[in-house]
Order: structure tokens, then C-alpha cells, then sequence
């Protein structure tokens, strides 16, 4: 997380960006109590399911800090995405249309947002860049990650629909790619691509500094 701050800093010095997991008891509460009370919350999440619509709100209590709109649902999403993996395609020699592509996706036994997220996100991908196929698979629900990566050729790609390298990154995924003889790289995650903390970075000070006239 903190790592991820640091590289949205870089792109918009005007603002001073913070970090904090809901992770940590009280943590965010802390750092919260330390800024002003306009300061926006910017959910680094996939979605805007359980965690950005009960859980933040109820740890924000009767503070009076804006939650902005999650990073999984920004429009501009996959178009930030898409630029990264035209990248990855090239670095390889590979093109779109005849690569495969599994977005690993966390789901929710709770919320049907997460996946609807995912979903909406690898459509857009698709119209933009064109793959073979996409496959999207989930953690929490069915279709599993391994089912959706299970009959990938060795030229296809797996891109983690997380915000950040944690355990669902570290192990599931991987586990899952394995159990699907999976033969094709797996990509870093969402919230580590200069892509999408530039588009972030847009996004808070887009967010912060109101335009002229505005």
C-alpha cells in the first residue's frame, strides 16, 4: 500500500497523499484524525462492494471525509489497463489476437458488485484491445480462477484483478494456475501498473483541486 502511495505521489506533487489499510485496527482512524476534514478517501479497491460500501463508511463514524469512487470502477480503468498489457504483448513478440488472456478476480459470497466489476472490466478490455479470448475467474465464487485459466494455451496471460499483492496475489492465484497447468505469465497486479497510478493520480487531483470556474 505504502508503495503504491509513493508512486501516486510521484505524479501529483501538488497533493500529499496518505495511506492506510482497513487491515489495521484504528489505523485509518488515526491517520484520518491527523488531516483536515475535507480530506477525500480514495478506496483502492477492485469494486465497490461490501468493504467500500459498510465497512469504510463505518470505520470513516461521523467524520466528514468524501469517499471517492473506487479505483475497479473508474471508466478510464481499462483503457489505462490496456496500454500496459499492449506493452506486455510487445515485449513478447505476441499479439492480441492470438493471445488469451485470465483476469483473476477476488468475487464475494456477500455482494454481487465485485463480480459485476470484473466482468464490466474485462468486456471494456476485450472492445479495446482485442484478445483471443478472456477468460475471468474468482476466488470467492464460481467460475474458479483455475476454470478459467484450465484449457489456456502456453501463449496467454493471467492479470490479477486485485489493487494490491497480498495473499490472494501471493498464494491463491498461483495455486489455482497451477492446479490448471496453467503455461502462460501472470502479470502484476492492478494497483503496481504506472498506467493506473497515473490514472489514480488524475483521478485525486482531479478530485482536490477544483477546475477553474469550478
Amino acid at each position: 500500500m505504502a508503495e503504491i502511495a509513493n508512486q501516486i505521489q510521484a505524479d501529483v506533487p501538488e497533493v500529499t497523499v496518505h495511506s492506510a489499510t482497513l487491515a489495521s485496527p484504528g489505523y485509518l482512524e488515526i491517520v484520518l484524525d491527523r488531516l483536515p476534514a475535507s480530506t477525500p478517501v480514495y478506496p483502492l479497491f477492485t469494486s465497490d462492494g461490501w468493504f467500500v460500501t459498510n465497512a469504510l463508511p463505518r470505520r470513516l463514524g461521523s467524520r466528514a471525509n468524501s469517499i471517492m469512487p473506487p479505483m475497479g470502477i473508474d471508466p478510464d480503468l481499462p483503457q489505462a489497463v490496456a496500454q500496459h498489457l499492449h506493452d506486455a504483448l510487445n515485449a513478447r513478440g505476441w499479439h492480441a489476437g492470438d493471445t488469451e488472456l485470465v483476469v483473476a478476480a477476488h468475487g464475494s459470497g456477500r455482494s454481487r458488485n465485485p463480480a459485476v466489476a470484473a466482468q464490466r472490466f474485462a468486456d471494456a478490455l476485450q472492445t479495446l484491445a482485442g484478445f483471443a479470448k478472456i477468460n475471468v475467474g474468482y476466488v470467492e465464487q464460481e467460475p474458479s480462477i483455475a476454470d478459467a485459466a484450465r484449457h489456456c494455451g502456453s501463449q496467454a496471460m493471467c492479470l490479477p484483478f486485485f489493487a494490491c499483492a497480498g495473499g490472494h496475489v501471493q498464494d491463491d492465484i498461483p495455486m489455482a494456475l497451477t492446479e490448471a497447468s496453467f503455461k502462460g505469465d501472470t502479470l502484476p497486479v492492478l494497483g503496481l501498473l504506472p498506467s493506473v497510478t497515473s490514472l489514480i493520480a488524475r483521478r485525486i487531483l482531479e478530485h482536490s483541486i477544483p477546475t477553474a470556474g469550478g
